[in-house]
């Protein structure tokens, strides 16, 4: 990589995390280029070089974090972990982008643009369910998940918890003790709500 590109890289780079850092403040219709070229210093031409649109700019910024997390997260899976902390990480994980990409934001990005959508499903099935087969079966192999469940019994149970865990999130974030609730959470996954025996 040259001069120019590596310059080109971290002029992107500025742009697309002052974009982020905006998200996290304001709603994605009310931010304009002209407010992003002010606050990373750079010009709305510039912008417009890079990116073409404002909806190209937020599509390739979530695109970007998305990567980043499963990047992350696969290196954390080679680091050795129990399924306990997986598990765990991955409530983190949730926990983090969901101060990032709030659920109503997310949603909204969406439901207004098909080809981030047709991303987000494309990677779901191609890296984030074999990522979560991989967590079972392993947990399965180590003795920590039981012969009697099956692949199939865990990822529908876990379904179940994504599919409330902006309410479960919001209900974390009203308690006044997030990482308390979460980690109550976390044992309830693993043991229900009897504890261990």
């Amino acid at each position: 990589m040259n001069g120019f590109e590596k310059r080109a890289n971290l002029i992107k780079e500025k742009i697309m995390q002052t974009t982020l850092d905006m998200l996290r403040t304001s709603e994605a219709k009310k931010i304009r280029i002209a407010d992003i070229s002010k606050m990373a210093k750079v010009s709305q031409v510039t912008i417009y070089n890079y990116f073409g649109s404002k909806e190209a700019l937020l599509r390739e910024v979530f695109k970007n974090y998305f990567d980043k997390a499963i990047r992350d997260f696969e290196d954390y899976m080679n680091e050795g972990h129990s399924l306990k902390e997986k598990i765990e990480h991955i409530i983190f994980l949730e926990k983090e982008s969901y101060n990032d990409f709030p659920p109503a934001l997310m949603k909204e990005l969406l439901i207004e643009d098909n080809e981030l959508s047709r991303y987000i499903e494309e990677q779901y099935k191609e890296r984030t369910i074999p990522l979560t087969v991989r967590i079972i079966q392993e947990g399965k192999d180590s003795g920590e998940i039981s012969d009697d469940v099956s692949i199939e019994n865990v990822l529908t149970f876990i379904q179940l918890y994504m599919n409330q865990y902006e309410t479960i999130l919001e209900m974390a974030n009203k308690s006044g003790d997030m990482d308390n609730f979460l980690e109550g959470m976390v044992h309830m996954f693993f043991y229900g709500v009897c504890g261990k025996r």
